[in-house]
């Protein structure tokens, strides 16, 4: 019996967009008056945004921020890897789903995906590639 695999959510295309904008806000905010005007229509949907970047999050973690090279993907390391990463996601979106959470816990939440992607040079490309592939697997599904 298979206990290890994670359940990877599915979310659309606008959900991912939505997530990624507000992931790269809260890694680019500075400050100023118009991000502190997008951040607080983000956080006007406090418990739904928490359970987006739950979602969102637990799909980053295991479709994107840890691969493993193919011709190690059955040495003890990957193994090692994918329960870190199943207990990670499961862990974020239970605390992104958890009753009372809202724009607080999703403030935390992007802050921990963006430390995750800390090793990437470029978040804004990065964030840009996921919003495309949402789209391109949406067109792919439908045709």
């Amino acid at each position: 019996m298979e206990t290890t695999s994670p359940k990877v959510p599915q979310l659309a295309p606008e959900q991912i967009r939505r997530a990624a904008d507000y992931v790269e806000l809260v890694w680019q905010e500075q400050g100023s008056e118009d991000e502190r005007a997008r951040l607080a229509k983000f956080h006007a949907d406090g418990p739904e945004l928490a359970r987006l970047i739950g979602e969102f999050g637990a799909l980053l973690l295991a479709g994107y921020l840890t691969a493993v090279p193919e011709e190690d993907a059955d040495c003890e390391s990957a193994y090692v890897l994918r329960q870190l990463v199943t207990v990670a996601s499961r862990y974020l979106k239970r605390w992104c789903l958890a009753s009372g959470a809202g724009a607080h816990t999703a403030w935390i939440a992007a802050g921990f995906l963006i430390e995750c992607m800390q090793e990437i040079d470029q978040v804004h490309q990065f964030l840009a590639d996921i919003r495309d592939g949402a789209d391109a697997r949406y067109s792919a599904a439908a045709a």
